[in-house]
């Protein structure tokens, strides 16, 4: 595996303005594995954020002004030079964020597809035109609305999926017309910053101001000072539900989309293929460590094949491989940090003290991040396991007496992003697909799907508004309409 510090962007600098600015600060970058230190980020301040608004007021009208074929083309040289570095970002997400390498390679896959599919989709902004004569004042006017670049557009991005995430917010903002400032979570920046770096090389091979895409690095201070300033028109953020609601607070009246949290249901029927729903228990509750938030959460199970599903499933547990993030063959790896680990097993023990059942060996004695992936069963639904988002490797099963039942207790939460039922009914598939209150319902696959061209999103505290190229460019563009009498009136 190649150094983490082979990079393209400067050492020890931001891409702030039309300039790469050096920082006086910077912080360490540990893998998850072992520790160790990978390298060293640059950190920003409250300043640096200042000015990055700065330069994006500046640039707003000259982005604003690229053409369709500008836009497309940006991107797509854009798409071809991420999939050039494919395997270099695969290795830099393996180190930053200690995702199974697996992971990691799907997400480098998955930020191509957003960036190509993005570049389609700018020739197709459009508008409609309006019968203003509904109304009697409107006979003999033509109407007709446009889509205009909103203005500056803040993505803030969290650790689990940082390349992707990044991505589902700058290259749509590119696509709008709109300048973009990026703020990665401070834990794993790098990749972030190399997608940056390439960027603005793409920007200036086209003639492009580089203060169209630019990053800042640090504490909650950098990215509220982005938040708060009325000229971000747009702040996009990916992250827990709390984080998020002050967001939304802190940049009122202007417009958030927010992609939140989740403690994702998945139902399995009586009639479901059992096999096939313990199998999607497996590739959708430990996928990126269960740092993800529409992974497997909560199954719950119809009472009659809860046992055969729970032995299955337990039985099969140990197919997952537990280890070295860098290894193909890993499935599972460390979480993100101690404290994220601390956190899980709090969670564990608290569900166990209310009456739940260790159905697996349990989490592991190691180091605090080192956690082995842990079944629960019986667990009660007022317990912080079940009702709040684990997102660590854990999957929590409960069972219940009809179809009725379980969608009725998948959407007693908070919560509402996806879910999932595994049924052979066409009759189940509707009722899951009209009833369960989340943004999007996944019939016989795991709640974990996500096609990036898909609208996706919440609902409750699990977000507001949606993303996908097509989506994410609609949240940051508004609607100009003209309402033209042809010859005034006497």
């Amino acid at each position: 595996m190649p150094d983490a510090l082979d990079l393209i962007a400067p050492a020890g600098a931001l891409p702030i303005g039309a300039e790469w600015r050096t920082m006086e600060a910077s912080a360490e970058i540990v893998f998850p594995f072992d520790g160790s230190v990978i390298g060293r980020a640059p950190v920003s301040g409250r300043q640096e954020s200042l000015d990055a608004l700065d330069a994006a007021e500046q640039a707003r009208a000259a982005v604003a002004a690229l053409t369709t074929a500008q836009r497309k083309a940006i991107l797509t040289d854009l798409t071809a030079r991420v999939r050039a570095e494919a395997q270099r970002l695969e290795d830099l997400l393996v180190l930053e964020t200690g995702k199974p390498r697996v992971d990691c390679r799907t997400e480098v896959n998955r930020t191509i597809v957003t960036l190509e599919a993005t570049a389609e989709e700018v020739s197709h902004i459009h508008g409609e035109t309006v019968p203003l004569d509904l109304q009697e004042l409107g006979r003999g006017m033509i109407g007709y609305y446009t889509r205009k670049p909103a203005g500056i557009v803040i993505g803030i991005a969290g650790f689990n999926y940082p390349l992707l995430l990044a991505t589902h917010k700058l290259a749509p903002a590119i696509a709008a017309g709109c300048p973009v400032i990026i703020k990665p979570a401070p834990n794993t920046p790098l990749a972030t910053i190399e997608l940056l770096a390439i960027t603005r090389e793409i920007l200036d091979a086209h003639g492009v101001t580089a203060a169209a895409a630019q990053l800042v690095n640090g504490d909650p201070v950098v990215g509220e000072t982005l938040v708060r300033d009325p000229r971000a028109a747009v702040v996009s953020f990916t992250g827990s539900a709390k984080i998020g609601h002050l967001i939304a607070q802190q940049a009122a009246p202007r417009k958030a989309v927010l992609e939140l949290g989740s403690n994702t249901g998945f139902i399995v029927a009586a009639d479901a293929d059992l096999e096939a729903a313990v199998d999607a228990v497996l590739r959708g509750g430990f996928y990126a460590n269960g740092q993800a938030c529409i992974s497997v959460q909560r199954v719950v199970l119809e009472r009659g094949i809860a046992e055969r599903f729970s032995a299955r499933l337990v039985e099969r547990m140990r197919e997952l491989v537990v280890g070295d993030p860098r290894d193909l063959a890993t499935n599972v790896a460390p979480v993100i940090n101690a404290a994220s680990g601390e956190r899980i097993r709090a969670m564990i023990d608290r569900a166990l003290a209310a009456g739940a059942e260790l159905l697996t060996d349990g989490p592991g004695d190691g180091a605090a991040a080192h956690l082995n992936p842990v079944v629960l069963g019986d667990v009660p639904a007022d317990v912080d396991v079940w009702c709040e988002e684990i997102f660590g490797p854990v999957v929590c099963l409960t069972a219940v007496d009809s179809i009725d039942a379980a969608i009725d207790l998948v959407n007693d939460s908070r919560y509402g992003l996806q879910a999932a039922v595994y049924t052979a009914s066409l009759e189940t598939a509707f009722a899951a697909i009209d009833r369960l209150e989340v943004g999007g319902v996944v019939v016989n696959e795991i709640p974990g799907f996500r096609s990036d061209i898909m609208p996706y999103g919440g609902v409750k505290d699990s977000g507001i508004g949606r993303e996908g190229p097509r989506f994410a460019i609609e949240e940051f563009t508004v609607t100009r309409m003209a309402m033209i009498r042809p010859r005034a009136r006497g």
